[in-house]
């Protein structure tokens, strides 16, 4: 488990990080949200000892970590690093030898990355040769191909294609059913949503939801009518509970305070006749974000 209790991390009189206390199961996959400056990176950064903690702790399976710890532990940070005149096969020889890997895993690992991402071209060219979205897969590469325990990734979909984005995904899915504990920043609300068990939404340092993503959605309350059919359903706005109303081009959406309120409003739109679809749906990670942190740092 990575635990993180009470850290607090101050740049002068700004808090960047405000008393966060996290809980990540070993083998669960969390996804960090926030906006531009939220503390994200700086919990990164904390976690792996490359800045000092102001208050609080952070253990990995209950021990500090340390230095002899980094052999499990892989990060893909958001600034990339790699070595532009350094080859492939050259920057992750190097990367997993940092690791303690020996040659010959080393090679192993090596081709079966790079053809898993499908750049084995690319495996003697210089790094500054390749485009931005093969250099973000050799990153991952070399956050990954030493099979670490820990991993953390800053930001790793980010200035993809969604072709790209697809094949890295599965990666990281990979890794996690093999028993990896996973961390990952985002801006996509989706990919969270789809990839992770559980969630942290930072704002302005500090917590404002944590926990497992079904059971945070189940919390929020707000849930989401979407209706499709030949009426006018205008005067739904005015009923109890209703405190959003949207007319789409295919269907109708109410954004309803509390779910006591949903059997009424299927009862008053069972009398106007046929619907196609009468759905009350969860909210989504991106409705719980804007909710709680607000539009104007999405």
């Amino acid at each position: 488990m990575l635990n993180i209790q009470h850290v607090t991390k101050y740049f002068g009189r700004f808090t960047a990080v405000d008393n966060l206390t996290l809980e990540v199961p070993k083998g669960a996959m969390l996804g960090f949200l926030g906006g531009n400056g939220a503390g994200k990176t700086t919990t990164f950064r904390m976690i792996l000892g490359l800045l000092e903690r102001d208050a609080g702790e952070i253990t990995y399976n209950g021990q500090p970590i340390t230095y002899q710890m980094t052999d499990s532990i892989g990060y893909l940070p958001e600034e990339r690093g790699l070595n532009p005149k350094l080859k492939v096969s050259e920057q992750l020889h190097y990367l997993a030898s940092l690791k303690g890997m020996r040659k010959n895993d080393i090679k192993r690992e090596l081709d079966y990355w790079l053809e898993r991402f499908e750049v084995t071209e690319n495996k003697e060219k210089k790094i500054e040769a390749l485009s931005k979205g093969n250099q973000q897969k050799i990153q991952l590469i070399g956050a990954i191909i030493h099979q670490p325990e820990l991993l953390i990734l800053d930001e790793p979909f980010s200035g993809l294609d969604p072709v790209n984005v697809e094949l890295l995904k599965s990666a990281v899915k990979e890794i996690n059913e093999g028993g990896a504990t996973i961390v990952f920043s985002s801006h996509r609300m989706e990919h969270v949503e789809e990839m992770c068990d559980r969630v942290c939404i930072l704002d302005r340092g500090a917590t404002v939801v944590e926990g497992d993503i079904q059971q945070v959605k189940h919390d929020f309350g707000r849930k989401e009518i979407i209706i499709r059919g030949d009426h006018d359903f205008t005067k739904l706005k005015e009923m109890p509970g209703v405190i959003a109303y949207k007319e789409n081009r295919q269907d109708v959406r109410l954004t309803i305070d509390y779910i006591e309120a949903a059997p009424a409003i299927f009862e008053a739109v069972s009398h106007m006749g046929f619907v196609s679809r009468f759905e009350v749906a969860e909210p989504s990670l991106n409705d719980i974000f804007l909710a709680k942190v607000g539009r104007h740092h999405e």
